[in-house]
């Protein structure tokens, strides 16, 4: 690392679109002559690019900005920035809590980042931009393509929502739906492909929705069109608005063989009562068929999904519709949360909040529920045969793992189904696809042998 460029951190905390931003911010500090480092406290510049989906994260996004109030190593202050969600909901409010804040950075400025960069080190201090912009920013830094982990990377294809979901602060920090071209899409994929990239997820708010090339381009022309990307072999999304699950995806997906046999999708509570207060504009009925066409056009999908408990005025009896949901769907896996009260949403001010315990409660008696779900659908796979894309060594060992000789690893991939495998190779490297009988079944992932070519 060069002794003379100045020092650049990155902090990402939320979402796969920030994980994704955070690489765009990174490329645009290059240009502006910053190299990366894993030190904060060697930074001159230190960037924090902040969700506000819960108050939780929004916390965490202040108390890390804070630590550079102080001094650090080389005996100055860094530059402090502030970027995405929260900067965008707190705009010049941030001062108050962050005095030392040095720029604070919407979500839609990301085309006039360098040159605030340019004025922060000419001597301007506490500047705000939360301006909207028409377009997604098209900046995507081609250095981005050589980063570490090549096996799986995040694509942007849209950003904004519309739908105003009466917890969600997404479509006010976020802005309007707003659709990248598809060919700098596919370009950009190409590029990553030809970056040793074996397996993409497409991000948006809600990627049903997009609408390219003005809306002559719907999301399922655009699965076709990066199908067709050589050296892609997995093309994965997220996430998807049932009320915009059309036929027409659901048919590419079943047409299209490098669309991963895996489904996120959200239906946030079981109770359709509780789905109008939310304003997700469908209800328990329409979410159920959405499913049963899902399993005929592809049977053996496997579905994730998101649920909010206690929701303002949730009763026992809307819970245990949401209950009832989960054993009649049987989701592979499920990312509950108790309802976080979120300012700028219309939720924040409904009556019959329930107290935090109720909410607890609930959130445990579903965990629980769902717990014994999952490990009855990772339980079917024992015996079967899955195709893994390889990530890389395992993080911790597995039960099951024999070291037959000095280069044998125990390693991990995921199968189509978004199934986390563990199995034992002395061949195996990231990004190649590898055969596995499936031999034992854990909570949260499974174990596997690789079966032996013809």
């Amino acid at each position: 690392m060069s002794q003379d460029k100045p020092k650049a951190y990155v902090n990402t905390i939320g979402c796969q679109m920030n994980v994704y931003d955070s690489q765009i911010l990174a490329g645009l500090l290059q240009n502006a002559g910053y190299e990366q480092t894993h030190d904060p406290d060697l930074a001159d510049l230190v960037l924090c690019n902040t969700c506000a989906i819960r108050h939780k994260a929004q916390e965490k996004a202040y108390s890390f900005l804070g630590r550079f109030a102080g001094t650090r190593i080389k005996g100055k202050r860094p530059l402090t920035i502030m970027a995405g969600c929260v900067a965008q909901k707190e705009k010049e409010k941030a001062f108050a809590r962050l005095p030392h804040l040095d720029l604070v950075l919407g979500t839609q400025a990301f085309g006039r980042f360098e040159t605030h960069v340019k004025a922060l080190i000419a001597g301007e201090t506490r500047i705000v931009d939360t301006a909207p912009s028409e377009n997604i920013f098209e900046g995507f830094p081609k250095d981005a393509l050589a980063v570490k982990i090549q096996v799986s990377r995040f694509v942007t294809i849209m950003q904004g929502c519309e739908n105003f979901c009466t917890y969600c602060v997404v479509p006010y920090v976020r802005g309007k739906e707003r659709s990248r071209n598809p060919h700098a899409i596919v370009e950009e994929i190409e590029g990553l492909a030809g970056s040793g990239v074996r397996e993409i997820t497409l991000l948006g708010q809600n990627v049903n929705s997009y609408a390219g090339n003005n809306g002559q381009v719907s999301f399922a022309d655009l699965l076709y069109l990066v199908s067709r990307v050589d050296g892609i072999d997995r093309i994965r999304f997220a996430t998807s608005h049932p009320k915009d699950l059309s036929m027409d995806l659901i048919r590419a997906m079943k047409d299209i063989d490098k669309v991963c046999n895996h489904l996120h999708l959200p239906v946030q509570s079981g109770s359709s009562e509780i789905l109008k207060r939310m304003n997700r504009k469908y209800d328990r009925d329409t979410y159920l068929k959405r499913i049963s066409a899902l399993r005929q056009a592809c049977p053996d999908i496997a579905l994730s999904t998101d649920i909010i408990v206690g929701f303002p005025g949730e009763t026992i009896s809307d819970f245990q519709q949401t209950m009832d949901l989960l054993e009649t769907v049987e989701f592979d896996a499920v990312f509950a949360f108790a309802y976080s009260a979120r300012s700028f949403t219309p939720a924040a001010k409904f009556s019959n909040q329930l107290d935090e315990q109720t909410k607890r409660d609930r959130l445990n008696t579903l965990l629980d529920f769902q717990e014994k779900i999952t490990e009855k659908k990772n339980k079917a796979f024992v015996g079967k045969k899955v195709t893994v894309l390889v990530e890389g060594d395992s993080p911790k060992p597995r039960d099951g793992f024999v070291k037959k000789n000095k280069n044998t690893r125990q390693m991990f991939g995921r199968s189509g189904a978004n199934k986390i495998v563990h199995f034992a190779s002395d061949q195996a490297a990231g990004g190649d696809l590898v055969t596995l009988q499936i031999i034992n079944a854990y909570p949260h992932s499974l174990w596997g042998e690789v079966c032996e070519s013809d």
